[in-house]
């Protein structure tokens, strides 16, 4: 029964251990049902409630991870991605005017888009395209905007009208208690704690109550509704060229950070062949997508493979029952929202701080020493917060590494891929319409 439904093989593997490892997942990746309501709380005054994310996100998890289990019988958890929820919430929402529900509709059509590139076996295609150092600044990029709202939403860093940015008041408890929790999740994870993330969170919120930051209002009750989110679908300006950038955006982080993701756990876990390749990786990257169409109907921003999944990995989990176990503990958290939600944002900065610095690390991936590619990298990543827009950072981190390559010659437009050419036509395109 178990080998059927996980790929459970009882001479191979432990129940226990699968357990385990699938427990000690959920415990690094449980963040996001504090973090991702927190980040759409931006949105909570444009009826998209706070409470109804948070079990959007549980949701979205739960069904994303028991398609890992039972379709592609590996040991990954899934949830609401960070960096494409900052994308949703500050890039499309705030920054471009749209709704949300017209973001959501961009984040299902991505996740069909993902399935057919699946089917078609075209996703390799669109992996290469990007070269390495490009990707590697995107991932640092989001680091970087991450950590920056993180900051923000702590009051770490305030707006100033002279330098535009300025540090906050420190004598103010709730920035006093966020640099607490920098601190002690830094130190959690300095010591290799399982869960550190999580625990940081919530040890500073415990914190936060006699400071009078923290306020709970409870455990335990029954999940809130999801029904003021549920398939609010908007197809009336999916032909626009906003729309294409959004998706294409949503699209290409996803799938890179899903291959990614994949790659570097199953390398870690010896859980590829004597040519590098990982069986079954078309099922991995199918349940990916499958789990962000059906998160888009659930009210969630795009659904991704955890690179927390090494932590699982890391204590032997290597089949199904690994997510299963996942799933389930993100089915009991399901009913901890007033927990979940009465963390507050200088508990839940400091997470995205840690984050940030944790995507940054792919920058040593950039060849700082070929011009051509670190300065369209060096853009892409600093053009993230200063711009407070993912996109912008993309789009004019491309539209620089064509034209440096094309300025240095030959030697430097052969490095340009078909599929780069016809992205640099598409944004000079969208930055001509947008000045006019």
């Amino acid at each position: 029964m178990l080998k059927k439904l996980f790929g459970f093989d009882p001479t191979q593997h432990k129940v226990r251990t699968e357990i385990v490892a699938g427990v000690t997942t959920f415990l690094t990746m449980a963040y996001i049902l504090a973090v991702n309501p927190g980040i759409f709380n931006a949105l909570a005054d444009q009826g998209m409630p706070t409470s109804a994310v948070f079990t959007a996100t549980a949701l979205a998890a739960i069904v994303g991870t028991l398609v890992m289990a039972i379709y592609a019988k590996k040991p990954f958890g899934l949830a609401p991605g960070m960096g494409l929820n900052a994308f949703f919430v500050f890039t499309v929402c705030l920054g471009m005017g749209y709704n949300w529900q017209f973001a959501l509709t961009a984040v299902f059509i991505e996740g069909i888009l993902f399935i057919l590139l699946s089917l078609f076996k075209i996703r390799e295609l669109i992996a290469n395209t990007i070269p390495v150092g490009m990707k590697a600044a995107i991932s640092a990029g989001i680091g970087l905007f991450i950590a920056f709202i993180g900051l923000k939403n702590c009051g770490i860093i305030v707006a100033d009208e002279t330098t535009f940015v300025a540090l906050g008041n420190f004598g103010n408890h709730a920035t006093l208690l966020s640099i607490v929790g920098i601190l002690l999740t830094g130190m959690l994870i300095v010591q290799k704690v399982r869960g550190g993330i999580l625990w940081g969170i919530l040890i500073t919120t415990l914190v936060g109550i006699p400071l009078g930051v923290t306020h709970f209002n409870g455990v335990a009750d029954i999940p809130p509704s999801i029904a003021p989110i549920f398939c609010q679908l908007e197809w009336r300006n999916i032909f626009t060229p906003d729309m294409l950038i959004v998706v294409l955006t949503f699209l290409f982080v996803d799938l890179f950070d899903t291959v990614g993701t994949v790659v570097g756990v199953s390398m870690k876990a010896g859980m590829v062949d004597k040519e590098g390749r990982i069986e079954g990786i078309g099922r991995v990257l199918m349940s990916d997508a499958v789990a962000t169409t059906t998160g888009a109907l659930l009210g969630a921003s795009t659904t991704t493979t955890y690179v927390e999944s090494a932590a699982g990995v890391g204590q032997g989990g290597r089949t199904g029952l690994t997510a299963f176990a996942i799933a389930c503990c993100f089915a009991l958290a399901l009913f901890l929202s007033p927990l979940f939600l009465a963390i507050p944002a200088s508990a839940t900065g400091p997470a995205l701080v840690i984050v940030g610095v944790m995507m940054a690390s792919n920058v040593v991936k950039v060849d700082w020493d070929n011009y051509c590619e670190s300065i369209p990298a060096f853009l892409t990543m600093i053009l993230m917060p200063l711009c407070y827009s993912i996109s912008d950072g993309i789009m004019l981190g491309i539209v620089m590494y064509v034209l440096m390559n094309v300025c240095a010659g030959k030697k430097g437009i052969k490095k340009i891929s078909p599929t780069m050419w016809v992205l640099f036509v598409i944004f000079i395109l969208r930055y001509v319409q947008k000045s006019l």
